[in-house]
């Protein structure tokens, strides 16, 4: 059974419990990093500026503690399948769902079920939506 090394669960710590719920059932079956949860200023204002994100802090969903969103991708990783990371986010999304959690991923960013009409992809992004 796959398991988050230590770093991906300080990271998912900084999490919304939801996101921590989700992830935690997602761990079960398959195998993934968590990249980010938390964001601080710095390093919310450097991703801006690098054309990472499109929201300055503090307007980020990972500028409140805990972070209201978190950046996730199967393991191991490949910035290059689109479709593994569609696969995977449809899963998290299933998970999500069927706990009663409304997920917006950075692959739909308009929730409307199609993925090729983003004008910015954010396939690791899943955020929290109250």
């Amino acid at each position: 059974m796959p398991r988050y090394s230590r770093n991906s669960k300080k990271r998912l710590a900084s999490c919304d419990e939801r996101l921590q719920k989700i992830f935690n059932e997602v761990i079960k079956y398959v195998d993934c990093s968590i990249l980010e949860g938390h964001r601080g200023q710095e390093k919310q204002d450097r991703y801006f500026g690098e054309g990472r994100t499109k929201l300055k802090f503090p307007k980020g969903r990972h500028n409140s503690f805990p972070s209201k969103a978190v950046d996730v991708t199967p393991y191991p990783v490949d910035w290059e399948d689109r479709e593994r990371q569609t696969l995977f986010a449809g899963f998290v999304m299933g998970i999500a769902r069927g706990m009663g959690i409304v997920l917006r991923w950075g692959g739909d960013w308009d929730m409307d079920f199609k993925v090729m009409d983003n004008r910015f992809d954010d396939f690791p992004h899943f955020e929290v939506r109250d």
